[in-house]
């Protein structure tokens, strides 16, 4: 008996040997068609979750209610087993959109694109000889009157959204009224339709009421670009041409500029108004900007000469109105370029005017000296010898104006704060005439508009 239990041991101990042996061959055997089993069954969930019939069978079509959509193609998705949740499922398809995003960026990397131009060259060429727009909003009594044409008529050119920069023009440097020797300023705004309508809601309604309040808008119907500014230059002409033709001087720049109009008129005394004149910030032997990330790109295309002709920076000029006039018969024989300021100079080129530069047009700012880094040039003392200061804000422009005309500010010569008196008639403009008279609470265009800038 007791050999009998010893060989049953032995039996039991070689049958379970061989149970065990039998569990790891089907194991390794089987796996390969386990994991083929898991990876349908996996590929299968995910198929389902996007909607797209499975292979065992047709899933039900989705109801005719609901639209039909095109899912993007995603990365492919590993086998999941049915006890993962939902939740799981979700933070996978996260990683995967992460990681196909980075695939997407390093395929960019790799093949680095050229970089486009700001400006849309091919719809220019096909949309470069509409040349008339209608204006929208007119001023065809700003130059008639009883005195008649103004001796200076300032021209700015402006966009809808800028109200700001246009209030403290007509409340400084830009205001309207009659000098002390009986010249005549009037002002006008230039202005295009916004490209982007949204970005000021209402913006036809804005300048409605302020062609209806201060009489100075005109409004074209082109689109208010920086490559449009050339038919705002040609629109500009085409109107003192047909509105303005008696004017004297014409002084036109940017809204964000300082300009000592005194400085101005003082210039002007003595010179012929039926003579040219054009004055400014001359660039000369200027060339063509190839590189295709500047904002002043432009392709030999459409300039193949390797130098511009001679040209005023456009933050602003002095023209006479005689000039004025000729520039505009010039302009219908030039072929219109996208950069204002050197369209104008190609026009000149056309009359055979030379442009006089002035040192006082500082259409690039005032530059700091490299010998005195500490020197504030922000200093009524450097503006007040000046014609023209570009690149200035709301609050500057507004202190500035105060400060040259403030008789405690004193330079280190005798002199006052501006090299020539300069009073207004009466002081207060027509327009300051009329808001002085109206309710104080009604004053939303006034000064306090500058003082809690």
């Amino acid at each position: 008996m007791r050999r009998i239990h010893i060989k049953g041991d032995v039996l039991c101990t070689l049958v379970l040997l061989g149970l065990l042996c039998i569990l790891l061959y089907a194991h390794q055997s089987l796996t390969p068609i386990w994991e083929t089993m898991r990876m349908e069954h996996g590929s299968t969930s995910s198929r389902t979750l996007l909607g797209a019939p499975s292979r065992g069978g047709s899933l039900p079509s989705k109801p005719p209610n609901l639209p039909q959509c095109n899912p993007e193609p995603k990365l492919p998705v590993q086998g999941k087993s049915k006890s993962q949740s939902k939740s799981k499922g979700q933070k996978n398809t996260t990683k995967s959109k992460q990681k196909d995003k980075k695939r997407k960026a390093t395929t960019t990397k790799d093949n680095i694109m050229p970089t486009h131009p700001q400006f849309d060259f091919e719809d220019y060429l096909r949309k470069k000889d509409q040349r008339d727009f209608r204006i929208l909003i007119d001023q065809p009594e700003k130059c008639s009157g009883p005195k008649g044409a103004p001796y200076l008529l300032i021209a700015i050119k402006s966009v809808a959204a800028d109200f700001e920069k246009r209030q403290v023009v007509r409340r400084t440097w830009g205001q309207e009224g009659t000098v002390q020797h009986g010249q005549t300023i009037k002002t006008v705004f230039l202005l295009g339709v916004p490209r982007n309508v949204t970005a000021l809601p209402l913006w036809d309604r804005l300048l409605e009421y302020e062609s209806h309040y201060f009489r100075d808008i005109l409004l074209w119907d082109f689109e208010d670009t920086f490559f449009n500014l050339t038919l705002k230059e040609t629109h500009f002409l085409q109107w003192v041409n047909t509105s303005c033709s008696k004017v004297k001087f014409i002084f036109k720049g940017d809204a964000d500029v300082y300009v000592n109009i005194e400085n101005i008129l003082e210039m002007l005394d003595g010179k012929q108004i039926d003579e040219d004149l054009f004055v400014g910030d001359i660039i000369v032997h200027a060339k063509p900007i190839r590189r295709r990330n500047s904002k002043y790109f432009v392709p030999e295309l459409i300039y193949g000469q390797g130098l511009y002709p001679s040209y005023a920076g456009g933050g602003g000029f002095v023209m006479s109105g005689h000039t004025a006039l000729r520039l505009h018969k010039a302009c219908k024989e030039v072929e219109l370029f996208p950069i204002d300021d050197v369209f104008l100079g190609m026009c000149l080129l056309r009359i055979g005017l030379q442009p006089s530069r002035h040192e006082g047009f500082r259409t690039f700012g005032i530059v700091r000296p490299s010998a005195a880094p500490h020197l504030q040039v922000f200093d009524p003392c450097f503006y007040r010898e000046l014609m023209v200061v570009h690149s200035l804000t709301v609050p500057q422009i507004w202190l500035m104006w105060n400060l040259l005309h403030d008789p405690s500010v004193r330079c280190h010569s005798s002199q006052g704060p501006t090299a020539l008196p300069f009073k207004w008639r009466g002081r207060i403009s027509a327009v300051a005439k009329r808001e002085s008279n109206e309710d104080p609470g009604k004053h939303d265009y006034g000064i306090q508009v500058f003082v809690k800038h």
